[in-house]
């Protein structure tokens, strides 16, 4: 008789020593590109539990993403940007940055790789190029300061940087952003992640609360807009609240699931306005969250985010759980029965 999974989901062996910064799945198959402080970048295949690659980087790693299956781009503390093959463990090194590389993103739309960095810079590379920085950088583009989160949705970007500053770009475009906005949460900006139908995004930030924002300007579009608290417990009559760390979309149903530091994932139906599912508490932090392709799968990363500074902690662990339909299908409003 075989045991019954955990509730949290089953953990992949061979998980980074280190915080993990960000998990992503693979557009086209259940490979998940992991990226941790421990230098590394880690290929998974999620359904079998196999490590197919890893590269080790000259400093911490603060984000990945894919291109496709087998080859992915990272942001190191070390100023650099890199693409890596993992079938034939070839790395590049696209460029640099004046400052740590805190995101980076693959645009499908353009074929871009898309930077962020604390030096206050928006890059955009093309990988294509025959080798060298000056082949691969296509552009540098000033931000308001430091990049915290990065997101794109066809040809559409949200930078997200400190000071609760937001710009929002066309990328056909980027001498200047289409809109500059302020954050319409009062603290410090965590995590923004476009709508898989490119009307808007959601924004997140370190006092437990998530904003819903859209990008028409007009008055019946802003109508729309909205924010909610989450995250949050009380303890000992106190309301303590949590940091919102990740946040994913469900690429079928639309709903999308946050992490936060109180080792919760919530998943949320944002038209209806309601939580639609929490899963059990995992050991530590929600540092990074991700869907698969067909949205089967949820990989969370359980690692302490040093909320709290220095302290002992669980160990920094990856998640891999089945995703029921009815965690995460939007449930119909149930309208009142007419009166006879």
């Amino acid at each position: 008789m075989t045991t019954a999974p955990p509730l949290i989901g089953r953990e992949l062996t061979s998980p980074p020593t280190d915080g993990i910064s960000n998990l992503t799945f693979s557009n086209h198959s259940d490979n998940l590109l992991v990226s941790s402080w421990d230098k590394t970048v880690r290929l998974y295949d999620a359904s079998t539990d196999v490590l197919r690659g890893e590269f080790v980087h000259g400093g911490a790693v603060l984000d990945c993403c894919f291109q496709d299956d087998f080859i992915g781009f990272s942001g190191c503390a070390d100023h650099t940007v890199r693409r890596l093959v993992f079938n034939n463990e070839k790395e590049e090194i696209l460029g640099k940055h004046d400052a740590p590389v805190r995101c980076v993103e693959y645009s499908n739309a353009t074929g871009q790789v898309i930077t962020g960095s604390w030096d206050k810079t928006l890059k955009c590379w093309d990988p294509r190029g025959a080798g060298g920085e000056q082949s691969h950088l296509v552009g540098t583009y000033h931000q308001p300061e430091r990049v915290y989160s990065l997101s794109c949705v066809g040809h559409r970007l949200v930078v997200a940087t400190a000071g609760r500053k937001v710009n929002v770009y066309d990328l056909r475009n980027m001498t200047r952003p289409e809109q500059q906005r302020t954050s319409s949460l009062k603290y410090q900006t965590r995590c923004v992640r476009c709508y898989p139908n490119g009307t808007g995004y959601a924004l997140s930030s370190v006092e437990g609360r998530v904003a819903m924002e859209f990008f028409d300007l007009s008055e019946a579009g802003q109508s729309k807009k909205y924010a909610f608290k989450c995250h949050r417990q009380s303890e000992d009559g106190k309301d303590v609240v949590y940091s919102v760390n990740a946040i994913a979309f469900h690429p079928i149903h639309g709903t999308f699931a946050t992490g936060g530091s109180d080792g919760f994932v919530n998943v949320w139906d944002g038209n209806n306005k309601k939580r639609l599912y929490q899963y059990a508490k995992y050991p530590s932090s929600i540092s990074a969250i991700s869907f698969s392709r067909d949205g089967g799968l949820l990989a969370v990363a359980s690692s302490y985010t040093f909320d709290e500074g220095e302290k002992p902690h669980e160990p920094d662990s990856i998640f891999v759980r089945n995703v029921n339909e009815v965690e995460v299908k939007p449930k119909p409003k149930t309208l009142p029965n007419p009166t006879t």
